[in-house]
């Protein structure tokens, strides 16, 4: 009884560290690692929906320190159109990993030492190219454009407080909770007295676990498009968020497909057995008419036994 129990026990929380053991792993080495950060972020750089939502912020932030009049609407469009423009070359990508590297570094920094103010991402950079592009394309104004620092919030300062404690945990924790997860594992199927079932119910434990990390995902990311006000907020936030995920994803899609399969083959061997293992089946006697013939010994014909009868 003993036995049966202590294995339950720890089969039930390697199931359980399953996703917390995936969102510890990515906080790590995706949230937490710069290179890995700026390489889920780049491609970003070539999405419509993150390159609208950055040429209307520096369309924005050029124009409240330019007025030209009646000309201002216009004035606006073309700015907004030679951003778009501008965010389709090598220089803008480059500026692109720059400012997400700062921003990493922020974000990082705010979870470590406690900050409460907002993190954003510093489009000036990009506001530098696009000016230096106007400038050799001889417009007039382009020489009076500022170079200000035009800020995209990427996490205010209520989400950061919100995250900051699980998120630091999880970094902190690391692989950890996934070799606990095995630790845990293994030991229980050791100890488990059916052993197949153990397994069946073990993959399936993992796979449930992993399909509510992802449905976990899916309500996050509903919750977080929510807040914003335009379609074209929503749409650049959703494939930033996309981008984040993503491995976290792909990882707990493979954990769903590989435990499915284990808990598959473990039934199926159980229902079915495999082949070399079936147990021999009784004695029956044989339709074969020479297979009940009396056995002879020592050349003396003896008769099968029978009961006496009394007469």
């Amino acid at each position: 009884m003993i036995r049966r129990t202590t294995s339950t026990v720890l089969l039930v929380l390697a199931c359980l560290l399953v996703p917390l053991g995936t969102l510890s792993t990515w906080a790590k080495y995706e949230i937490g690692d710069g290179d890995r950060y700026v390489a889920a972020m780049a491609p970003l750089a070539e999405d419509p929906a993150v390159q609208s939502a950055v040429a209307d912020a520096v369309t924005t932030g050029i124009l409240k320190n330019i007025d030209v009049g009646p000309l201002q609407s216009t004035l606006e469009q073309y700015l907004h159109d030679a951003v778009v423009s501008f965010t389709g070359t090598a220089a803008f990508r480059t500026a692109w990993n720059t400012a997400n590297r700062a921003a990493h570094d922020a974000v990082q920094q705010a979870l470590d030492d406690g900050s409460t103010d907002a993190v954003t991402i510093d489009l000036a950079p990009v506001t530098e190219q696009v000016k230096r592009q106007l400038e050799a394309d001889g417009v007039p104004f382009a020489a009076q454009i500022p170079v200000t620092h035009t800020e995209i919030t990427l996490m205010s300062a209520g989400d950061l407080d919100t995250l900051r404690k699980g998120i630091r945990m999880l970094q902190v924790a690391g692989l950890w909770l996934p070799l606990a997860a095995v630790v845990f594992a293994v030991a229980g199927l050791a100890l488990a007295v059916r052993r197949r079932t153990a397994v069946t119910w073990t993959a399936l434990g993992a796979a449930l676990g992993a399909a509510a990390l992802l449905v976990a995902l899916t309500i996050a990311r509903s919750l977080t498009l929510d807040d914003l006000s335009t379609a074209s907020d929503k749409a650049a936030a959703g494939a930033v968020y996309d981008a984040l995920t993503s491995s976290m994803r792909t990882a707990s899609w493979v954990i769903v497909g590989v435990a499915a399969a284990v808990a598959l083959a473990a039934w199926l061997t159980g229902r079915y057995g495999l082949p070399g293992t079936r147990s021999a089946a009784p004695d029956m006697p044989s339709d074969d008419p020479g297979a009940n013939i009396p056995v002879t010994r020592g050349g003396t014909h003896h008769e099968p036994d029978h009961p006496q009868r009394n007469t």
